[in-house]
């Protein structure tokens, strides 16, 4: 028996076997192709909150814009979380054809 206990983990030789944590936080880049804002939201905060602080930033109206990711349109109600894993799930099913 050993007297150290477990490993701490700033022990270097533990590094690789603990993934590392997701920050809550994401900073995200909306443009317009003439300006760019940044926003910084949590992973679960529906766009809506974004888009209509994007729109209001610029003064534009929020029926006259389209927000996209990768080339796919982004709904108010979709949140970085499910933005994400549906273009994951759509890479998977379209690598699988």
């Amino acid at each position: 028996m050993s007297d150290q206990g477990p490993p701490s983990p700033s022990d270097p030789g533990n590094q690789d076997d603990a993934p590392q944590p997701q920050s809550e936080h994401l900073n995200i880049k909306v443009t317009d192709n003439n300006n760019e804002v940044f926003f910084k939201i949590k992973r679960t905060t529906q766009l809506k909150k974004l888009m209509d602080a994007f729109c209001e930033r610029q003064g534009k109206s929020f029926t006259s814009v389209r927000f996209l990711f990768d080339g796919t349109r982004v709904n108010p109600g979709d949140n970085p979380e499910s933005v994400s894993c549906a273009r994951a799930c759509a890479n998977a099913t379209n690598r699988s054809k």
